[in-house]
């Protein structure tokens, strides 16, 4: 958390560990330094991660809570991220902006970003009630300043200078609804942020949140390219949320360490679209067919599990935002030069015959640096048999993206 003479929070990201090993084969994650004189390596959360600096004058822990953290929990050191601890003092330097900042998603998001020390300066734009939210953050004593936009005269300032967007706009899924029931409304609020995005801050890392990803990642790209401006290494689409369950579910399951699970999930971010790879968990366990088979359906509906419970008054806005600020933290890293963060995403692929496809992927500073092949490699003959079901569906999820954004332009 944060030390009275040194630091801020950070939400974690996955980073893979021990050079001697597979890339993949472990996670750790990031952390506050406790003390400016004394690393504690710790658990923030999010994942696993060695400790950084970011120097602030602030505290948002007592003495008692600092205590307490140091006594519970673990240290995690490898020689990697010591390395680039060693030559990376990290400070705030990032520009963040939230587009939809005053809905569900954007206000936990938010305040999970400019908890992180990596985020100098954030903008946050929606098109009403948004400056009561940028008040209220303001007052947290991170280093990041805040800043709020209103409606469509300011978006172009608040996407001046950005260096990551995220796009949690639209409306939310209620009780009955499928995300292609969002489509028509969701489809052009992503088109015009996205437009506005490629006139204002064209380099951007681009996250798209905004409801059915499976289409609106589609849009985003047919937008860009249209604008001149579209680099596939740098539209994303987030579908962190479905790891985070993933490794939540099956430590449940098989009462492991929640800290140690990493299960990829490939495919797209919609129903049978979500494919875990179980036979891929790390650390290594068995499963019956039944818990595969058990485990597979409640990951691709965990998000009609949440609307249902909430019965209308929402849906899985408080893990979407928790999953989404991971991604923002593993994009920041990147950018500001580790070499060893690898995530989730829906991106422009060549792994299958589509267009786009979620798989993991490292990042590096100009975006996607590598699609990592080898997951979809040694699959069980039940994600094989996933696999190619789920393609006809996000086939035509993608098409229908792309035919919107281009029926758009032949009407503009």
């Amino acid at each position: 958390m944060a030390a009275a003479t040194a630091s801020t929070f950070s939400v974690g990201s996955t980073l893979p560990c021990g050079s001697k090993m597979s890339p993949l084969s472990q996670s750790k994650v990031t952390s506050a330094q406790l003390n400016i004189n004394n690393k504690l390596r710790s658990f923030s959360g999010l994942k696993v991660a060695t400790a950084f600096m970011c120097e602030s004058e602030s505290a948002f822990s007592g003495k008692d809570s600092r205590a307490a953290l140091q006594a519970s929990f673990a240290c995690k050191a490898h020689n990697q991220s010591q390395s680039y601890l060693a030559n990376n003092q990290i400070r705030s330097s990032f520009k963040v902006a939230v587009l939809g900042a005053a809905g569900g998603i954007g206000q936990p998001l938010a305040l999970l970003i400019k908890m992180s020390p990596l985020v100098s300066t954030l903008h946050l734009y929606d098109i009403a009630n948004v400056k009561g939210v940028a008040a209220d953050l303001s007052h947290c004593n991170t280093p990041s300043k805040v800043l709020d936009f209103t409606g469509t005269p300011e978006l172009g300032d608040a996407l001046k200078g950005i260096d990551v967007v995220v796009i949690p706009a639209g409306v939310p899924r209620k009780p009955g609804m499928t995300r292609d029931d969002l489509f028509n409304i969701n489809a052009s609020i992503v088109k015009t942020l996205v437009e506005a995005v490629a006139d204002n801050c064209p380099d951007a890392f681009i996250h798209i949140i905004s409801n059915p990803v499976n289409s609106t990642v589609p849009i985003a790209a047919e937008v860009l390219r249209q604008k001149g401006v579209y680099d596939p290494k740098k539209l994303f689409g987030v579908t962190t949320l479905d790891v985070v369950r993933a490794n939540t579910f099956v430590a449940q399951k098989k009462n492991l360490k929640l800290i140690d699970v990493d299960v990829p999930v490939i495919g797209g971010h919609a129903g049978i679209t979500i494919l875990p790879l179980l036979s891929k968990t790390k650390p290594s366990v068995t499963f019956t067919d039944k818990e595969v088979e058990e485990l597979t359906v409640r990951i691709q509906n965990a998000g009609t599990e949440v609307v249902e419970a909430k019965a209308g008054a929402g849906s899985a806005t408080l893990s979407m935002a928790y999953a989404a600020a991971r991604f923002v933290e593993s994009s920041l890293r990147a950018l500001d030069g580790d070499g060893d963060v690898y995530e989730c995403a829906f991106v422009q692929s060549e792994l299958t015959d589509l267009p786009y496809f979620a798989s993991r992927i490292k990042l590096g500073k100009k975006g996607v640096e590598a699609i990592i092949s080898s997951d979809l490699q040694g699959l069980t003959e039940y994600e094989q048999k996933a696999l190619e079901a789920l393609k006809p569906e996000l086939k035509a999820s993608i098409e229908k993206g792309v035919a919107f954004a281009q029926k758009q332009a032949v009407a503009a």
